[in-house]
């Protein structure tokens, strides 16, 4: 899971502490070259002898063949089958290791599908599933449809389905949490100087000029004060 967005991959990276590297569909990477996965993968092994890789679901599609991903396939959902990248590149480090650096290594490949939704719930889950479930059933008793129930600033709302796909929440590379990602699994950004550019002019915001010039611009320097002595009451005068 994770097939346009890497935020399961890169928390559950964070909370582990035991990755090397966490591979996202925000952020670009390559195998080959200075620089590159591969090369970061060796020095790795021959630093700790082991190394953990996590990968995304929607990671690395541009690696693959343009025949494969011209597919149309698509899931019971209705969503574009992706490609699983991991098989890819586990054959890719196995065929760098054994033919140019004639080095034994012992690759584990492992796909946990549904597995991540199969743990166990805690007390903390079945009372949130229980409010949302009981926010649902009110939703539709009073003939709301076509919405969903979440937390809003502490509060249980319904939230129309039209706000919910609107748009995709993306993990920002340039924001502090994947800096944080990246101070903990050591890893490279695989990022040129070219993608730094263009992911911050995607975060920057238009920024806000005055209408008029700032010689229009005037600063008060005097301040009228105003004490209740200066207001005059009237009393006993009729109600208009």
């Amino acid at each position: 899971m994770g097939r346009n967005s890497g935020f399961i991959a890169m928390y559950a990276t964070l909370a582990s502490r035991d990755v090397d590297c966490c591979l996202i569909p925000e952020s670009p990477f390559y195998l080959e070259g200075a620089g590159g996965l591969l090369e970061y993968i060796e020095k790795r092994l021959k630093e700790n002898g082991h190394m953990v890789i996590v990968i995304a679901e929607g990671a690395g599609q541009e690696l693959l063949s343009e025949s494969l991903r011209s597919t149309d396939h698509k899931d019971a959902s209705g969503n574009k089958l992706l490609q699983d990248v991991g098989l890819l590149i586990s054959q890719r480090i196995k065929d760098h290791f054994s033919r140019q650096k004639k080095m034994s290594i012992n690759l584990k490949y492992i796909d946990p599908t549904y597995m991540i939704r199969a743990v166990p719930s805690n007390a903390s889950d079945n009372v949130y599933c229980t409010l949302l479930a009981q926010s649902a059933v009110h939703g539709a008793m009073a003939g709301y449809t076509g919405f969903t129930v979440g937390p809003v600033n502490g509060r249980h709302s319904y939230i129309p389905f039209y706000r919910i796909t609107e748009r995709q929440n993306k993990v920002v590379i340039t924001d502090r949490m994947w800096a944080r990602l990246l101070s903990s699994t050591n890893q490279p950004s695989f990022l040129s100087a070219k993608d730094v550019m263009e992911a911050n002019k995607e975060e920057e915001e238009p920024t806000q000029l005055l209408e008029n010039n700032c010689s229009d611009v005037k600063l008060v320097k005097e301040v009228e004060v105003i004490t209740p002595s200066d207001f005059k009451f009237q009393q006993n005068q009729p109600l208009k």
